[in-house]
């Protein structure tokens, strides 16, 4: 009991020393004072959607999502747009170098306008876990792949960190480029929702996973630069690694799907024809 003690002791003396080096500015904002309400999000949303989801659905009919879809879809575009303006106006295209850009932890108003633009990238997570959702309710549970869990739960988890402890600089490219995907990936969603008669629009589908690769390695050679540079005062060198691994990993990832969906398969997957691209993103 002792040894236990002790143990739990340690464990929460190293919380209150790590969570000084937190950015006090986001504490008391929704979700930021502790990882433990998101952690219980998470894990409830794997649980619904790889076990809980799949048992209620069972014996039923599926949901007919069609509108819902077309509504979500759209709303997702027009807030992957906003958050683009958001991280452009508020460092990448208001003074980021595109190297080695530091966390601003100022309260001026361009280092606030930072932080609640990555603020609102993490609470987008959340909200994108309606697609797993819509997965579920509509009974297509051979879409709900470990790829495409893995994705929605990763993001906001890691994400939190990242707003806790470092809300700007060049950790945050890889968010205005995702959110730039996502317009684009969102775009073809809604409008594939739309029905049969706006099949014509949607042509560029067999790059869908071409755009999200070359997302990944964009990704992967900004970050990468920090291993390169002689000098560089990033205050927290360990997202920098997290960041380069995240999008080694997807890389690697896609580039097996694409190999199998297009190499070695010489055609398009069934499920990405229907309606969507990419293994951790398709809509029917």
């Amino acid at each position: 009991m002792a040894n236990n003690s002790s143990l739990a002791s340690q464990a929460v003396l190293m919380y209150d020393e790590w969570i000084k080096a937190a950015d006090p500015r986001v504490g008391d904002w929704p979700l930021m004072s502790s990882p433990v309400p998101q952690t219980m999000i998470i894990a409830s949303y794997i649980y619904f959607v790889t076990t809980l989801g799949p048992r209620i659905m069972e014996n039923r009919k599926p949901f007919d999502l069609k509108k819902p879809m077309i509504v979500y879809n759209f709303s997702i575009v027009g807030l992957s747009l906003y958050l683009i303006y958001e991280f452009l106006m508020s460092g990448w295209a208001n003074g980021y170098s595109y190297r080695c850009d530091i966390v601003d932890y100022s309260n001026s108003p361009l280092a606030i306008r930072m932080a609640q633009a990555c603020w609102l990238y993490y609470f987008s997570k959340f909200i994108e876990m309606l697609d797993t959702i819509f997965f579920v309710l509509r009974k297509k549970n051979s879409q709900v792949s470990f790829l495409h869990v893995y994705h929605h739960s990763i993001m906001p988890f890691t994400w939190w960190f990242g707003v806790k402890f470092a809300a700007g600089g060049l950790g945050t490219f890889h968010a205005l480029l995702n959110s730039t995907v996502h317009v684009i990936m969102y775009s073809y969603y809604a409008v594939a929702a739309l029905g049969p008669a706006y099949q014509k629009y949607l042509w560029w589908k067999k790059y869908m996973t071409t755009i999200q690769l070359i997302q990944f390695v964009m990704v992967t050679a900004h970050i990468g630069q920090f291993v390169l540079m002689k000098e560089c005062s990033y205050q927290f060198p360990v997202f920098v690694y997290v960041i380069g691994l995240y999008g080694l990993i997807f890389l690697v990832l896609f580039l097996n799907f694409y190999y199998h969906a297009y190499t070695r398969g010489k055609r398009l997957p069934k499920v990405q024809e229907q309606n969507g691209s990419g293994p951790h993103k398709k809509q029917q």
